[in-house]
């Protein structure tokens, strides 16, 4: 299965093979402002499943993951792992926005006190657990 997407004003665009290792949404501090967003839905994949066309631009939020987004519009598509193992592709960058749903949240003890998560999908107040 090879899904595809890209960026608002269509400079970048991507290639995503295969079924993604999992999907979640992160609702940590770190993906609040990477995102502009009071959280992260994304896909992970490993690295070797993306191609990416086009210029991006990356942003160190920490030592383990850059952010990617277009160097042209600022669209946030990627968390890329810095050691080459895993990107996180966020679900509303995929031409098909209902390619995937997640199954979990993580970093819920991060959320706002105002976003309400009534879906139904397993919380974690972190990270999941080992």
């Amino acid at each position: 299965m090879m899904r595809e997407g890209g960026c608002l004003c269509g400079a970048v665009r991507f290639k995503a093979e295969g079924e993604p290792l999992n999907v979640r949404v992160c609702h940590c501090r770190l993906c609040q402002k990477a995102m502009g967003s009071p959280f992260f839905a994304r896909a992970q994949f490993d690295q070797r499943a993306l191609s990416v066309e086009g210029e991006t631009e990356r942003h160190a939020s920490s030592e383990a993951i850059d952010r990617v987004f277009c160097k042209r519009c600022g669209t946030r598509l990627f968390a890329w792992r810095r050691n080459g193992t895993l990107a996180g592709v966020s679900l509303s960058v995929f031409d098909d926005r209902n390619a995937f749903a997640p199954t979990e949240h993580i970093w819920v003890s991060e959320k706002p006190v105002w976003l309400k998560l009534d879906d139904g999908l397993v919380q974690y107040p972190g990270t999941i657990p080992a």
